[in-house]
Order: C-alpha cells, then sequence, then structure tokens
C-alpha cells in the first residue's frame, strides 16, 4: 500500500543527474506535475493497449480546476530524489520520520503498483473522489438497489444523475443483466458495484459478473466502481471475485477496499483505491488540496483530508501482517447483516404506538417497544425490508431477536382479502 499521494505519476523518469534533481526540486516541479495532469487523457492513450483504446478515460472538469498541492508536489519530488541518493532534508510535508511500506498490491488476480493505489481516510472518502474525478454535471451513475446509503448522495454531489436499478429479492438482490443493459445511454459514466453487498449480504458470482462485464465492455464511456470492502466476510459456497480481474475491465474499473470492515478497523479510518494511474492521480490531486469541498446547490459540506493517519497505516500493515483476511485473529469479527422483508405488517396499527406504515416506522417501533436498533430499508432503497446487522456477540443477537419476536406478537396485521 502506498503511503503517500498517487499524485506523484513517473516522478523518477526525469532525474538525469543529483544536480538536475536539486534544482528540479523548486516550484517548477509543481508547474510541471500540473502540465503533467492537463495532458494526461493523451500520455494514457500511449500507454493502454489497442484492445482498451476505446474506454474513455477523460476526467470531470473539476479536476483541472483544482489547483495541485505545492506541499504534496515538492514532498513527491523530495521523496524521489532520496529514493534516488540525493541527501535530501525533507522538512515539507510535516509527516513522521520513519518509512512507510510502499509494496505492490497484488490479490484477487489483479496486481497494482504504487502509483496505481490512493491512500485514503476509510473507503468512503475514495469512493467519493472517485465519483467527483470521473463524473461531470449531467452523467448518470448507476446504481443496484438496495444500495449502500451514500452512493445516490455521492453521485448528486458530483452533479450526476444517480439512476437507481431496482433487484428483487427472489433474485437474491442481484442485478439482471437485461436490466442494465436497458438503463444504458450515452450519458452512463458509473456503474456502482457493491460484492459482497451492503446491505443485503449477496454476493455477486463469477458467471453474473462476466455477463455485466460483457455488456460494460460495448460502451466506452461506462466505467466501473467496485466495492470490495466486504471481500473478506463471505461463506461458503459462495466465493469473491474482483470486477477488475475479468477480461477487459482493468483498464476500467476502479476498486475500492478498506480495513474497518473484515479487520474490525472501524475507527481507524483507513482505505484505498486502486485503478489505472490516470484515474487515480485525478483522485489524488483532490485529495491533495481539497480540505473542505462545498456544494452550495446541495446545502452540504464533505470533510475531505490530504493523507492518511501514519498510525493507522502501520495499524493497517501490522493487520495485513496476520495473513490473509487476518488469519483466525479476526475470522469472529467483522460486520455483515441481514435484509429481511417485513412487508407483512405494514399497514397494521399498535395500541399506544399506531400506524405501522413502513420500514421507517416498524424501526421506530421497535425501538420503542423492544428497545433494538435497526436500520429501515427505506434508506437502501428497499423499503419492504429492514437491515440487522449481525457484528455482536451470539447472546447480544439471542437477546435482540427475542425483543424482536415479543414486540412483534403484539401488532395486529392486516386482514389481507
Amino acid at each position: 500500500m502506498a503511503a503517500s499521494s498517487s499524485y506523484s505519476l513517473q516522478a523518477s523518469s526525469s532525474i538525469a543527474s543529483p544536480q538536475n534533481q536539486l534544482e528540479k526540486s523548486q516550484l517548477g516541479s509543481f508547474r510541471t506535475r500540473q502540465q503533467h495532469l492537463q495532458r494526461v487523457s493523451a500520455v494514457v492513450k500511449t500507454e493502454i493497449s489497442s484492445d482498451t483504446m476505446e474506454v474513455d478515460i477523460t476526467l470531470s472538469p473539476r479536476v483541472n480546476s483544482v489547483k495541485p498541492s505545492k506541499t504534496v508536489a515538492i514532498t513527491d519530488q523530495a521523496t524521489a530524489l532520496a529514493q534516488a541518493g540525493v541527501p535530501v532534508i525533507r522538512l515539507a510535508a510535516g509527516e513522521p520520520d520513519f518509512d512507510t511500506p510502499a509494496v505492490i498490491a497484488e490479490e484477487n488476480g489483479i496486481s497494482y503498483t504504487p502509483d496505481q493505489i490512493l491512500v485514503s481516510n476509510g473507503a468512503k472518502q475514495s469512493i467519493l473522489q472517485a465519483v467527483l474525478a470521473v463524473c461531470s454535471p449531467g452523467d448518470e451513475v448507476l446504481i443496484p438497489a438496495p444500495f449502500w446509503v451514500s452512493y445516490p448522495e455521492m453521485a448528486r454531489l458530483a452533479d450526476a444523475t444517480p439512476v437507481i436499478l431496482p433487484t428483487p429479492i427472489s433474485e437474491n438482490f442481484l442485478l439482471d443483466p437485461k436490466l442494465l443493459e436497458s438503463k444504458l445511454s450515452e450519458k452512463s459514466r458509473l456503474l456502482i458495484l457493491c460484492s459482497p453487498s451492503n446491505p443485503t449480504g449477496s454476493v455477486y458470482p463469477r458467471k453474473l459478473l462476466e455477463q455485466i462485464a460483457e455488456i460494460v465492455a460495448r460502451h466506452p464511456r461506462l466505467l466501473v466502481l467496485s466495492d470490495e470492502i466486504y471481500e473478506h466476510i463471505i461463506y461458503a459456497p459462495a466465493t469473491h471475485t474482483s470486477f477488475a480481474s475479468l477480461p477487459g475491465m482493468w483498464d476500467r474499473t476502479l476498486t475500492v477496499n478498506g480495513f474497518s470492515k473484515a479487520f474490525a478497523m472501524t475507527g481507524w479510518r483507513l482505505g484505498y483505491l486502486a485503478g489505472p494511474k490516470h484515474f487515480v492521480a485525478a483522485c489524488g490531486k483532490i485529495q491533495s488540496q481539497v480540505h473542505m469541498y462545498t456544494f452550495a446547490k446541495h446545502a452540504f459540506q464533505q470533510s475531505s483530508t490530504s493523507g492518511a493517519s501514519s498510525i493507522s497505516q502501520k495499524a493497517a500493515v501490522a493487520a495485513l501482517g496476520l495473513g490473509y483476511a487476518g488469519g483466525e485473529a479476526v475470522s469472529t469479527m467483522g460486520a455483515f447483516y441481514l435484509f429481511l422483508d417485513f412487508s407483512f405488517y405494514y399497514g397494521s396499527t399498535v395500541d399506544g404506538f399506531g400506524a405501522i406504515t413502513g420500514s421507517e416506522s416498524l424501526c421506530r417501533y421497535l425501538l420503542d417497544k423492544a428497545q433494538v436498533a435497526l436500520v429501515p430499508g427505506d434508506a437502501f432503497g428497499d423499503d419492504t425490508c429492514i437491515r440487522i446487522s449481525y457484528a455482536a456477540s451470539l447472546d447480544t443477537l439471542q437477546a435482540a431477536f427475542e425483543r424482536i419476536k415479543e414486540a412483534l406478537v403484539s401488532i395486529k396485521p392486516t386482514v389481507h382479502v
């Protein structure tokens, strides 16, 4: 995992001698980097193979509207000089005086170099930056429902339009490729997939992902954001497939992951984005500079900070050292969910409470009557269901379900004729 911003594209490739290196470590390197990012589309076309030439690699206009951070630019150049053997004293960024491992990530049949990875303050920040970087005003973001609550709002923050693709419980909440194809247009820019899924827990089988990939391949503008933060919380016989590992999908997939779920590191705030370096560089540019991104149109402010905590990064290195998915030490931890249909109780009344009109009122009733906190399904795009997290001890879960069962008995179901 790369500790520094992926904004340092090919920082060492222009180094000819220590003398030249020291001269280039001034602010001129900052201007060079800015020009490089503006030319990035043309450069990338020469780097990707001929069979992926049709992929639309344009970036959102907002990327060019953000000036690169001089601090990050100078720090990256100083790092390159130090790696080349120049005794640079680095006093620019205020970073701790120890080395953070810069590894090449290789997992799930995909591999990335450090400049193709951006470490952020949690997967949520990684996703937001990806959406902001690739989506322009008027673009469409396709989101299968039920969905994680933040996906549609992130699309709106980028002035894009969320297009919701409903998936039925009868199909295990999995996206129908025919539905996807029917909703695609020239405005379609990003498809967000989450497998294993929050909130449903569904896992996309490889065959279905391959069908989706075939559709994606026919639409040059369509990119895929693959949210894989739950990849290690999975139960046999299901297996996880990274979307970027499918034929032809690496060049158009932005893979997001993190440590909070599988490694039980909630609160450490460490996530990462992996993908083609021109997209990752654009996300790094946003991350390097935007401390408070204000969207007046939506009356909303999204906090964003430059670098992930060095302490969190050290903890992540330790977690990775435990083995695949944290090994036995964390095998019983992590978060996951049940997404259950409670619509049978809708339209009912409860003495002393009132009508149960949908998932929100049922959740309020269960909190009031049973003192059990659950999340209404309408927050995830499916009002028929309620999300139950079972990241708790068996004793706690048993007590919770006994309370829920007792509370439901008090509901007078509507008689359906």
